[in-house]
């Protein structure tokens, strides 16, 4: 009797220790998502500042004056900008941008007043946004404004296309575009080459890009596509849903985008943004999956 005693204080010993192991292994995760939500509201405290989210005094000394305006400095998966960058001739200044400086890659400012003559780095990743606009009977859809960002969050390419059809919806109210933008524009074959050639053998990373994909009549291989939509950790979020990108951007980073106007080249960094963040996890879910297909193969 004192041995089957012995047996069920051991079985009980293991059961506890089995439990606490979980709820260790709970707290932990609760932990990293605590530290991950916590470097989020840091990493982009200057990002909702830019785009008018949060207002807070800048004290700034007269001997700082010679410092990179807020619009380039990033912080967490948008590092700051290195200074010895590889850069790229490829245009990509909306055609009613003029007089650029010889040499530079000019980058239209998201108030349209302003324009930053910087050397803009290609990254291996590229994070992609179109805006599109109603033709025949308004639910059919031809691109409208393309934009491209690097990883550090830098606009590489942003253009306004020419119409090809008749446009009947401009969708302003959500699109932002207007019928002088489209007839400044560049025409669509040109768009299409120079975004195509600026993707060939890159990354590309985005919100439904299948969208995107099917305006601009490109294709982009499967396995140098990262989607935000499609995304699992980011879908159960919205219970298996597919979520929308101010969805994810209020969730996940805590920011508010689409009020009112959309902004290709703010939806593009946020997309970029979503991805750098969880780079590490996706990539390594990736990696996982090709080496079981490879196992389960031979």
């Amino acid at each position: 009797m004192n041995h089957t005693k012995r047996n069920k204080q051991a079985g009980s010993g293991k059961v506890s220790t089995k439990h606490s192991v979980e709820i260790t292994n709970e707290v932990t995760l609760l932990a990293n998502i605590t530290h991950k939500k916590n470097a989020i509201s840091c990493n982009w405290k200057h990002f909702k500042q830019t785009f008018g989210q949060i207002k807070e005094e800048n004290k700034t000394s007269a001997h700082k004056e010679d410092r990179p305006s807020t619009e380039e400095r990033y912080t967490g998966p948008f590092r700051k900008r290195r200074k010895a960058a590889v850069t790229t001739d490829t245009p990509h200044v909306d055609q009613r941008e003029t007089n650029p400086e010889p040499g530079s890659t000019p980058v239209r400012s998201e108030n349209n007043s302003t324009t930053t003559k910087n050397k803009i780095k290609l990254t291996r990743h590229i994070a992609m946004d179109c805006e599109m606009v109603g033709v025949e009977d308004g639910n059919d859809s031809i691109l409208a404004r393309v934009s491209l960002v690097n990883k550090f969050g830098d606009c590489v390419y942003d253009k306004f296309v020419r119409a090809t059809e008749p446009v009947v919806d401009y969708r302003t109210h959500v699109s932002g575009v207007r019928p002088k933008d489209m007839e400044q524009g560049e025409c669509f074959e040109t768009v299409q080459k120079e975004v195509a050639d600026l993707l060939k053998g890159r990354v590309l990373v985005g919100h439904a890009l299948s969208n995107d994909l099917k305006v601009l009549f490109l294709g982009h291989p499967k396995r140098h596509i990262r989607d935000t939509s499609r995304y699992k950790p980011f879908r159960k979020l919205t219970k298996g849903w597919t979520p929308g990108l101010r969805t994810l951007a209020a969730k996940v980073l805590g920011v508010t985008i689409q009020q009112g106007e959309h902004s290709s080249v703010v939806d593009a960094r946020t997309a970029m943004q979503l991805y750098m963040l969880y780079r590490k996890e996706w990539e390594g879910a990736l990696h996982s999956k090709k080496t079981l297909r490879r196992q389960t193969a031979r």
